[in-house]
């Protein structure tokens, strides 16, 4: 009697490969299997291999994913840089005085990114505005939402900074679109929203969101959430999306010697939290997981543009109200204010040789002698004056 031959397993960083590449999370896997989130991560990691029904199990469902895999497309897990995934898309504008051309619009590739990353091979099509920026918007703003969620620890807040740097983006777009990154571009303004300070007045955050439902992804947003902006900013950046120092200093306005110190300082703190995160490229893979992230899904495009178009024109009236009360508050005093020059009323001013004014008091001899002279000379009248001659 013959044993039949167990199915062979690709490595761990194949296994961790094809998983990434069918949108997996470590549970969604570990159910299919019917092991523990915490095993798939050690077989992904080399620590540990399955054995008995568990190896069958695990060895068939990858092999689908791999022939799926291959009738679909694979991509890469790992972040690529900007150069070898970016796609050239020509926008096509009816600019009078000009051919309407602007600028490449490159997709940001980044190993958050859901969808596949278009090719390396650039093509060139003449596409409206709208159709640019969706085009950006589809393959940007995934990942966009789940790195925002990365700096923030919040689903509602990581989405409405996406939307508010695209909305932004719309409006400014023949500038955006003319931009030698616009990813980048966009990618900046929804991280400067994102670790705005005002939010923590906002009423809505001031209540903690419930953490991700993964152990081991609950330590490191919590150790990632410990460390200030600025260097959780540089981790995200050179770590998760593979920028190198020069433009991840560039992009954080520091110093490269800054940003150094920056990016020493966060792998030594999640490090101390998390020792197996001590090695760069398992961090890198770590903030590259779909999983943890959960479930963030990002607006669809044409509601981001019109939000953003509802917005221009609310502005726009308030700016058309406040200019029309303006100019009829200047009216009414142009109006209402005196013609001619009214010189103010001096004050008044002491009058020297004038006695004091003093209260009643009683009467002195004097006076009373000539109170009861008057009294008695007043029934009858003054005396008659007569001329006398000389």
């Amino acid at each position: 009697m013959t044993r039949s031959p167990a199915t062979p397993l690709p490595s761990p960083d194949e296994r961790r490969r094809l998983r990434t590449a069918a949108s997996l999370t470590r549970r969604q896997l570990a159910e299919r299997v019917g092991v523990r989130p915490e095993t798939v991560r050690a077989w992904e990691a080399g620590r540990s291999a399955p054995r008995g029904r568990n190896r069958e199990a695990y060895a068939k469902l990858l092999a689908g994913l791999a022939e799926g895999a291959a009738d679909g497309g694979t991509r890469e897990s790992a972040p690529v840089r900007q150069e070898e995934a970016a796609a050239v898309v020509t926008v096509c504008l009816e600019e009078p005085g000009g051919d309407g051309r602007l600028g490449a619009v490159a997709p940001e590739p980044s190993a958050f990114a859901q969808a596949p990353p278009p090719s390396s091979a650039p093509h060139e099509e003449c596409l409206t505005p709208a159709q640019a920026f969706d085009a950006l918007y589809s393959f940007c703003a995934p990942a966009l939402v789940r790195q925002a969620y990365l700096l923030t620890g919040r689903r509602a807040l990581a989405r409405e900074s996406v939307e508010r740097a695209f909305q932004l983006a719309w409006d400014r777009w023949p500038e955006v679109a003319r931009d030698p990154d616009p990813a980048g571009w966009v990618r900046a303004a929804a991280y400067e929203w994102a670790l705005s300070p005002w939010h923590r007045y906002r009423r809505r955050h001031r209540q903690p969101e419930p953490p991700p439902p993964d152990e081991d992804d609950r330590v490191l947003l919590e150790t990632l959430l410990r460390l200030p902006p600025p260097y959780r900013r540089t981790l995200l950046l050179y770590d998760g999306l593979g920028l190198g120092l020069p433009e991840t200093a560039a992009e954080t306005e520091a110093s490269t010697r800054a940003t150094a110190g920056r990016l020493t300082y966060a792998r030594e703190t999640v490090a101390a939290r998390l020792p197996e995160l001590s090695d760069p490229d398992e961090l890198r893979r770590r903030l590259a997981e779909p999983a943890f992230t959960g479930r963030l899904r990002a607006a669809e495009p044409p509601v981001v543009r019109g939000g953003s178009e509802r917005r221009a024109r609310f502005w726009t009236r308030a700016a058309v109200a406040f200019t029309v009360a303006l100019i009829g508050t200047t009216a009414l005093t142009l109006h209402t204010a005196p013609t001619g020059y009214e010189p103010p009323v001096p004050p008044g001013e002491t009058v020297r040789g004038v006695p004091p004014r003093v209260a009643p008091g009683p009467l002195s001899e004097d006076d009373r002698e000539l109170r009861d002279r008057l009294r008695k000379e007043l029934p009858r009248g003054p005396e008659r004056l007569a001329p006398q001659a000389r």
